[in-house]
């Protein structure tokens, strides 16, 4: 019997790089194809609006930005939720941190399943808006892709590349949904 599993896309792809976890959703619903299938979810800057999609599923993979002390901007992190390294601060965007809340008050009330995080470290831009990823995020797609694939892998899941659309394009098309 197949799992139902969720990959769920957060961020505000109003600031660049913050936007990271919904353009990787978004880029993986345009490029490849998942045996058994899941779910993959735009799930923007909702936070606490989400609990109820992430209470249906067994396992959820959430692809988002996040903070962590003294590494470099694209660095990846893959962790599960309940074992996040000590680097990461959780302390980034609004986003981020209404995230971990959303989390933990899941958590809290027994409800979180099986929750897998793969977080891409970003270029914050601060007040002005674009659409656009920085070069390091762009270059660190390949590094994130292998943990995503790693995760699923484990999770009984195959992926395999059904297009080739750039992460970039992808990016500054987002904002139309797919």
């Amino acid at each position: 019997m197949s799992q139902k599993i969720l990959i769920l896309g957060i961020g505000n792809i109003l600031f660049g790089d913050e936007g990271i976890g919904v353009h990787l959703a978004h880029y993986l619903k345009k490029n490849f194809s998942f045996f058994p299938s899941v779910d993959i979810v735009d799930g923007g800057t909702m936070a606490q609006q989400l609990i109820p999609l992430i209470t249906s599923y067994e396992k959820v993979l959430i692809l988002d930005c996040v903070s962590a002390k003294g590494v470099e901007i694209g660095s990846v992190y893959a962790f599960d939720f309940k074992d996040a390294p000590k680097e990461i601060t959780w302390a980034g965007s609004a986003h981020e941190v209404e995230m971990l809340h959303t989390l933990r008050l899941t958590e809290f009330l027994g409800d979180l399943p099986k929750t897998f995080i793969v977080g891409l470290v970003p270029f914050v831009i601060g007040s002005e808006t674009t659409f656009k990823l920085s070069s390091e995020m762009l270059n660190a797609l390949e590094t994130a892709l292998k943990a995503i694939e790693t995760r699923l892998n484990a999770w009984g899941v195959s992926m395999q590349r059904t297009d080739h659309i750039a992460l970039d394009c992808i990016a500054e098309l987002s904002y139309k949904g797919f």
